[in-house]
């Protein structure tokens, strides 16, 4: 493939410097302060000698006078050159030195005659010399493939992208922070799991040669983690990835992070409570505010979280969950475009309603109490045999949370398995698998438990305002290019 021609002359500055015995790629640089100590506390740094780092994102000279600004850690600050004080090293710089390398410099902290915080530039180094050319800085990276493609190139030139990633790594600590600090324990369950469980999904199939049997990519935490609280451990929480082969949209990616938590003796009325506590929590730590902007959508976590019945909002759409016919369901379904392998009255009334209503929920919104068809996991109605102890919460138009108060019947739960395994049978490729060592566990016994599994990638959205999952993730999975590509 033909090589990019920034490389071709690139590749011909580094041969000079390596003749000059100027190693390019050194293995250590003194930095004694960050680019962020310096350009927050100027004061505390004028007319100070510093030693720092960062990558050279503009370049200009006028005579005898240069300027550059070098950036690390989504801030920069310039470099001041002038030949009077660099000497040999003034030519030195001009020569090597391009848009994109990483350079270590030594100089004084000043500001110049138009104001500008600057290091008056006396000796430098370079730390990693970049064989390609940035795009220009001012235009960004702008192209949505390559941002996501090559999104080092979208947090270098996009500073907002910088933050927002910084942010969710803020998010994640905070929620393990606000999660230790309550009692519980995170664990690491197997990601490679004989048995998929815990949600309706296509798995990702691979093989394991050392045993010869084909194993799964784990859609759900679930059932390990349900396993941990037959131990006795009495709060348990994970956040990792999980894999699911389906749509690739502004909501899905089919490898994501999910986060599930479990706590013995408590339902799912105390896992709403969880859930509204620690979303607030996090959003008033990171975000600084409760009110947020969408799109145009404005949202208010401070405003009541309101706790809705599913057949209740059903009613009120004017179809009455237990007098419409299946035929009248199935009308539904061709009117709202909802296609199904196996018919499931209560799985069908569930689409219906997730198609009239999800993304009218702004504000905050419990839904709950789903047919008992929805999930072979959760504990049947105390109240309404026919449904079962669920709820999703819903955020602007998406949902953000799906809990339970959880079933630990194992003779219930073999049942509802094996009406699973009838669905498979059927065609339904989502339907759940029977996990037998989940059942004995469960024959020796597990506590009453609440539990929740909230998305951590639609946590970021809401709490950074981004509309679409893939500007939350680093690396969304992207269709193949069709073109050739250059090196």
């Amino acid at each position: 493939m033909e090589e990019r021609k920034d490389f071709l002359d690139r590749l011909k500055k580094l041969d000079e410097l390596k003749k000059l015995n100027m190693d390019p790629y050194p293995h250590y640089f003194p930095v004694d302060h960050y680019i962020h100590e310096i350009v927050m506390d100027p004061q505390t740094f004028m007319d100070r000698y510093v030693r720092t780092a960062g990558r050279v994102i503009s370049i200009r000279f006028h005579g005898k006078v240069g300027f550059s600004d070098i950036y690390f850690d989504n801030k920069k600050i310039q470099l001041f050159l002038r030949f009077d004080v660099m000497k040999d090293n003034y030519d030195k710089f001009k020569k090597f030195v391009d848009k994109g390398d990483f350079l270590g410099v030594y100089g004084k902290v000043v500001r110049t005659e138009k104001g500008e915080l600057s290091i008056l530039l006396e000796d430098f180094m370079i730390l990693s010399k970049s064989l390609y050319e940035l795009p220009h800085q001012w235009f960004g990276l702008e192209d949505v493939e390559t941002r996501y493609r090559q999104r080092y190139l979208d947090m270098i030139l996009n500073s907002d992208v910088f933050e927002t990633f910084r942010q969710r790594s803020r998010i994640i600590m905070e929620i393990r922070k606000y999660l230790d600090e309550r009692g519980y324990l995170e664990f690491e369950t197997p990601i490679l799991q004989p048995v998929y469980g815990g949600a309706n999904a296509k798995p990702f199939i691979t093989h394991v040669n050392a045993i010869d049997k084909d194993y799964y990519l784990r859609i759900s935490d679930e059932l390990y983690l349900k396993r941990l609280l037959v131990a006795g451990y009495p709060k348990v929480y994970e956040i990792g990835k999980d894999f699911r082969n389906e749509d690739i949209d502004s909501r899905h990616n089919p490898e994501f992070t999910m986060m599930e938590i479990y706590e013995s003796f408590k339902d799912y009325n105390d896992m709403m409570n969880l859930t509204e506590n620690l979303i607030k929590t996090i959003s008033e730590k990171v975000a600084g505010k409760f009110k947020l902007s969408i799109n145009g959508r404005e949202i208010d976590l401070s405003s009541e979280w309101k706790r809705v019945r599913m057949y209740d909002l059903l009613n009120d759409d004017g179809i009455d969950p237990y007098t419409i016919t299946d035929d009248e369901i199935k009308d539904l379904l061709k009117k709202y475009s909802i296609t199904m392998p196996v018919y499931s009255r209560g799985i069908a009334l569930t689409k219906i309603f997730e198609s009239i209503h999800e993304e009218t929920f702004i504000n905050p919104v419990f839904v709950m109490d789903y047919p008992k068809e929805s999930t072979p996991l959760c504990k049947p109605h105390r109240k309404y045999p026919d449904l079962v102890e669920r709820f999703e919460l819903f955020i602007n138009g998406i949902e953000i949370a799906n809990g339970y108060t959880e079933l630990n019947d194992p003779l219930l739960q073999e049942e509802f398995f094996k009406k699973e395994t009838e669905r498979r049978v059927l065609g339904d490729e989502e339907a759940q698998q029977i996990d037998w060592d989940f059942i004995e566990a469960l024959r020796t016994g597990m506590p009453p438990a609440g539990g929740v599994g909230i998305g951590i990638d639609r946590i970021t959205m809401l709490l950074t305002e981004k509309t679409s999952i893939k500007e939350v993730i680093y690396y969304p999975i992207q269709a193949p290019k069709n073109d050739q590509q250059v090196k």
